[in-house]
């Protein structure tokens, strides 16, 4: 739905945004490397696969320099135009990725998806085609402008300039409220766990819907993380009605499919050492580690 997949593109944004303020890219933007917490973590998005990551700033500080005909790096179906087009990636390209990420969630499927071609070589350049001759506003239809607004702002990006991670958020952020959703953290997924736990367990009194570990509905959480807030001053917990409403969290499942245990993360882009689930090539993280679900891709 669009209100689970703003929820999750706030703090997706800030997961990438905290990869590249340690001067690392990712490159390898897709579904399959963003998971969510279980228990009091079924709120977090984390960030993993660092396995393409890539520095783009030398000892010195200083930007990696701009190449052309560079061999494709990453997963097709989310790679940039540029990336396509042989150009050296940058931190726009993370986020041009991470656009394709959110219209996957939304629409179910891509344009480009299930060309058929009888080298992989032959299917890259069938699906950079296909992705050069979509035009934004043709994949965004019926999805409201502020998406094509994010895809146009990064493509507008230069190839070393600092993206505004805190104008992205705020785009998305501003549709979000504009509709009227309740930043409550019930994605789509914790209503059919819901479901799901009352069909194997009837309640025994009462009808209502009780928060709570066995129920599947969000527990309330002391955890100052949803307090968090961005660059613009305003709290990650935001709704229509409650711009400082605090976070909830509960159990979660998806698909049934859990991955390896990883350190918990925060919301807050700035100051936090938590923000991703590092490869201990890369980063340090400190905290219990936590089992963790699949944003499981569609086949």
């Amino acid at each position: 739905s669009l209100k689970t997949v703003l929820m999750l593109a706030d703090q997706m944004i800030n997961r990438v945004g905290y990869v590249h303020t340690k001067s690392f890219l990712h490159r390898d933007i897709k579904p399959d490397n963003f998971l969510v917490g279980l228990g009091r973590r079924a709120n977090q998005v984390y960030v993993i696969d660092f396995g393409l990551a890539k520095k783009f700033r030398d000892s010195n500080n200083q930007h990696i320099p701009y190449r052309e005909n560079k061999n494709l790096t990453g997963t097709a179906r989310y790679a940039s135009m540029n990336t396509h087009l042989g150009i050296e990636q940058s931190r726009r390209d993370d986020l041009e990725s991470l656009g394709y990420v959110l219209m996957y969630f939304l629409r179910g499927s891509l344009p480009w998806q299930g060309l058929k071609a009888g080298t992989k070589k032959q299917k890259y350049e069938r699906i950079s085609e296909k992705k050069v001759s979509t035009s934004i506003e043709s994949l965004c239809r019926g999805y409201l402008s502020d998406f094509a607004s994010y895809f146009h702002y990064c493509r507008s990006l230069r190839f070393d300039d600092k993206p505004d991670y805190a104008y992205l958020k705020r785009l998305l952020r501003d549709l979000f409220i504009r509709e009227g959703f309740q930043f409550d953290y019930v994605f789509d997924w914790t209503i059919l766990k819901y479901q799901q736990s009352q069909i194997s367990t009837p309640p025994s009194r009462g009808i209502g819907l009780a928060a709570g570990p066995s129920s599947g509905l969000p527990l309330a959480s002391a955890n100052n993380d949803g307090q968090s807030g961005g660059k613009d001053g305003r709290y990650i917990g935001w709704s229509s009605t409650d711009p400082t409403r605090r976070r909830n969290s509960g159990p979660i499942a998806i698909d049934g499919i859990v991955s390896r245990e990883k350190a918990p993360v925060t919301n807050d882009l700035t100051g936090s050492k938590d923000a991703m689930l590092p490869s201990s090539n890369f980063f340090r993280s400190s905290g219990s580690a936590r089992p963790k679900c699949h944003l499981k891709q569609q086949p």
